[in-house]
């Protein structure tokens, strides 16, 4: 008999090798995880004794269980979900203690896992800070105030360069930061930002462009750099306080080359009008359009379009965009308003004798006389005008100047001017409009077969968005000028001089083969370089402001 009970034993019967080897790998696993709380909640400030001794006994008791259990499996499920529950819940507690870039187990933190620490750190040192003072700003030490406002304003900036971002508006509400790109001329708006986040970005922004730290009410204004690949970058830094909390504002200082006329976007019509002015020796020309729509970009192309080797230039501007080459650019301070105002500054600029002037927003009647003047004096006249069109900026002209007359004797022509976004030539799609559309907008069918509109983004089998890398995703690449232009001859002029109101001169500018923007910038939807989406865009908010106005 004993020999056939110890028969039917064989050798493991009551321990598994297998089992014995999973036990304890899933028992030692533990103690790597209460090691790592126990330091994380000295680093993150929180009750460590209290997480490490509550991980600890869920893991000692866990392990008990699981050895009295006589299914294996189901004890080893037991002793995942005591352990695993305490663990997701000081996760829990502890992300809601940390920034964002700071938290585990969220799908930030899971991708980075993949990344090593020497690549991170390498992409950072990539990026450059030089602060006001010229001074580069060495990677701070991990996990540190300092580190988390770097980190942060290496993540938004790189983001935002390569999106082609030209600023970055930071606008506080109760809750967190909302954030807003730039782009094209169009507000696009990003994931918002936690506060405590953005408290250590302004706090290391604010450092970087040598503000005050500890002023969050009034306005500071200051400038710092971005090297990449060995080329700077500068940004200006705006931040003004608010009952929100402080409102902050990056704009990029664009580094381009003045535009020339042939790149503003005239039709080749258009260009050849303007290049006209080059023998042309007195006159005025006005130059109008919204703000934010490149009237002062047209106003140094067509300075620019003078030699300035030959002629002697001058321009009279509150605020310069660009510096222009062998161009003499006289600035009205605010300073200045305690001994002269903006005409009597002009009144200078004249003395000066020179050939060709740029006068850059007129806003009075008084410098409108003073650059007739000018133009009746033997001088080339550039003036900016904000204006909806060409009819209401001879309407604001004429109230200026105060005599149909010397405006008729004196005025060479006036454009007016928006700007549009190209559509990406790389993503742009093809499409054949329906008829309804052909006649609201008055476009040959049979010569127009299709048209053009933003491409969409495009997503992979696993529906991650695929953007397209020339335009981002946005469907659009640069912009480019639409300009409404009419040039007076003799007949105009005496139109001027005659007309009862400003409807008869529009009339006489039709006859005159004017056409209007929306004409002007059908062309160019039709050539495909423009989606009629866009034209629309852009055209109905002047007729929605005009609309309000009245």
């Amino acid at each position: 008999m004993p020999d056939l009970l110890s028969a039917s034993i064989e050798y493991g019967g009551y321990i598994s090798i297998i089992k014995l080897l999973g036990y304890l790998v899933v028992f030692f696993a533990w103690l790597p995880l209460v090691s790592w709380i126990h330091n994380d909640a000295k680093i993150v400030e929180t009750n460590d004794v209290f997480w490490t001794g509550i991980i600890l006994g869920a893991g000692a008791a866990g392990a008990i269980i699981w050895l009295l259990i006589p299914i294996f499996i189901v004890g080893m499920l037991f002793y995942l979900i005591a352990v695993g529950a305490i663990a997701l819940a000081y996760v829990k507690h502890r992300n809601a203690r940390v920034l964002d870039f700071d938290k585990v187990l969220t799908t930030d933190h899971i991708k980075n896992l993949f990344v090593s620490e020497e690549k991170k750190l390498e992409a950072l040192k990539s990026f450059t800070f030089i602060t006001a003072n010229k001074n580069e700003v060495p990677v701070p030490e991990p996990r540190t105030p300092d580190f988390f406002g770097y980190k942060t304003a290496y993540e938004i900036l790189s983001d935002a360069i390569w999106r082609r971002a030209s600023s970055i508006v930071f606008s506080p509400t109760a809750q967190d930061y909302q954030v807003a790109y730039s782009v094209d001329g169009t507000s696009i708006k990003q994931p918002s930002i936690a506060r405590d986040q953005m408290g250590y970005f302004i706090q290391f922004i604010k450092e970087l462009a040598g503000l005050d730290t500890k002023e969050k009410r009034k306005p500071q204004k200051g400038k710092f750099k971005i090297r990449r690949n060995k080329d700077d970058t500068p940004w200006e830094v705006t931040t003004a306080g608010s009952t929100a909390g402080e409102q902050v504002r990056l704009k990029l200082i664009e580094q381009e080359t003045i535009s020339r006329i042939s790149e503003i976007g005239l039709m080749p019509e258009q260009e050849e009008m303007l290049n006209k002015f080059r023998q042309i020796k007195q006159g005025i020309f006005i130059i109008s359009g919204p703000r934010k729509n490149g009237v002062t970009t047209t106003l140094y192309a067509l300075l620019r379009n003078h030699d300035a080797f030959l002629n002697s230039i001058n321009t009279l501007e509150r605020q310069p965009s660009s510096q222009l080459p062998n161009i003499t650019q006289n600035i009205f301070n605010l300073t200045d308003t305690g001994t002269t105002t903006f005409a009597k500054k002009l009144q200078t600029v004249v003395r000066m004798g020179p050939d060709i002037i740029g006068v850059a927003d007129c806003e009075d009647a008084e410098t409108a006389q003073i650059a007739c003047a000018a133009a009746k004096d033997g001088k080339l006249v550039y003036i900016t005008i904000k204006a909806d069109s060409v009819i209401q900026a001879l309407g604001k002209w004429l109230k200026y100047v105060g005599n149909k007359s010397v405006v008729a004797d004196t005025l060479l022509g006036i454009s007016n001017q928006r700007l549009l976004r190209i559509l990406c030539d790389e993503c742009k799609q093809g499409y054949a409009p329906d008829k309804e559309l052909f006649r609201k907008f008055n476009i040959t069918a049979e010569k127009t077969k299709v048209l053009y509109r933003a491409g969409k983004v495009q997503y992979d089998k696993h529906g991650k968005p695929s953007p397209c890398e020339h335009c981002q995703g946005t469907g659009y690449f640069g912009r480019t000028g639409v300009f409404e232009l009419i040039m007076l001859n003799d007949d105009l002029r005496n139109v001027i001089r005659k007309s009862k109101s400003l409807p008869e001169i529009g009339t006489q500018f039709r006859r005159a083969k004017m056409l209007y923007l929306q004409e002007q910038a059908l062309r160019k939807v039709i050539a495909g370089k423009v989606a009629i989406n866009e034209m629309i865009r852009v055209l109905s908010a002047t007729k929605t402001k005009q609309t309000s106005q009245k």
